[in-house]
């Protein structure tokens, strides 16, 4: 079994990834570390975990870990992706995992150097409502594809959110914005070419609040907008010139519908619908995850993965701040 440390007491940990780690078939909760001993001490205890540090040093040097889980504020994710796989533990880093592609770089030789696993968590790659819709695309049931919509919105004006302080990595491209691009490059196997966009910054917070994007692929294009000062949506359609694909809950699954897939013909007349019940995209996460460091082929989301997706949204920023259209 693989022995999982969590690094914070972060409320994605919380609410999503540790319950998914305790229900995975091939891992196990060892241990959680805060800078309070006495939150890890409680969270461990809610848990099961029979291990809890008062720091992260501590954590990364005990013997009681086989790999950790990073869900700190993005600012702090690349030095404690370096530090865990310097420890030599592998790294499973929630996204985004930096705020700029040359900050992931040097990951690489890392990686390499330590021989651990390090990989951006993006739950996504793992739904198979995702690899069904990449089935679809690539065996022709929509012909040519031509245009990729979708948005990701929320509304949260807390500004003890991380979300709302730059100086911890907030803002909506760095938070969702991310989602489009990413399953958009997922299920096509393409990636950007140019970028154009609008960006609106929050003029007290000073963190990105929404986000008009257009961007060139070879054949298609993708519109996208994100914000995080609007009412909840969620939604991404894939257009060809043969038929349409809906995704239904393609970010936040089951949370905003049913997990399922809409094949709509030409001429919008004839149905097939895909269901994904009872899938949970983050134990499948860390299964594949836990499998990949344990030396299985599996696939994982990885940094060659990261760099590029982080290279799209580097782009849509320089896009926003020049208004005119920006190679990626």
């Amino acid at each position: 079994m693989f022995r999982w440390g969590v690094l914070s007491t972060a409320k994605i940990g919380r609410e999503q990834v540790i319950p998914a780690i305790c229900d995975a078939d091939n891992g196990v909760l060892a241990a959680i570390a805060s800078r309070d001993e006495a939150k890890a001490r409680a969270l461990a205890d809610r848990f099961g975990a029979p291990h809890a540090f008062g720091s992260y040093e501590a954590m990364l040097a005990s013997d009681t870990i086989d790999g950790v889980y990073i869900p700190l504020p993005t600012s702090q994710h690349v030095e404690w992706a370096v530090n865990a796989a310097e420890a030599g533990k592998h790294v499973l880093v929630e996204k985004p995992l930096a705020l700029k592609a040359a900050d992931i770089e040097p990951l690489l030789e890392v990686e390499r150097r330590t021989g651990v696993l390090i990989s951006e968590a993006f739950m996504v790659t793992y739904h198979p409502q995702w690899t069904k819709v990449r089935e679809l695309i690539a065996d022709g049931a929509i012909g040519r594809l031509r245009q990729v919509q979708g948005a990701f919105t929320y509304f949260n004006t807390d500004p003890g959110n991380m979300r709302n302080i730059p100086e911890l990595g907030g803002g909506g491209l760095p938070d969702i914005g991310v989602y489009p691009t990413v399953t958009t490059r997922f299920a096509t196997g393409k990636e950007p070419l140019s970028v154009s966009a609008t960006v609106e910054r929050d003029p007290v917070f000073g963190t990105d609040i929404y986000a008009d994007v257009r961007a060139r692929f070879d054949g298609f294009e993708l519109a996208f907008y994100c914000s995080t000062q609007m009412a909840a949506r969620q939604l991404m359609v894939f257009h060809g010139d043969k038929g349409v694909i809906e995704v239904h809950a393609p970010f936040n699954s089951i949370l905003y519908d049913h997990d399922h897939v809409t094949l709509h013909n030409a001429g919008h007349t004839e149905a097939q619908v895909f269901r994904f019940n009872g899938v949970r995209q983050y134990r499948l996460e860390v299964e594949a995850f836990a499998r990949r460091a344990k030396g299985e082929d599996v696939p994982v989301f990885d940094l060659a993965n990261s760099i590029a997706n982080q290279k799209f949204i580097d782009a849509v920023f320089r896009a926003g701040e020049s208004g005119d259209w920006e190679t990626v």
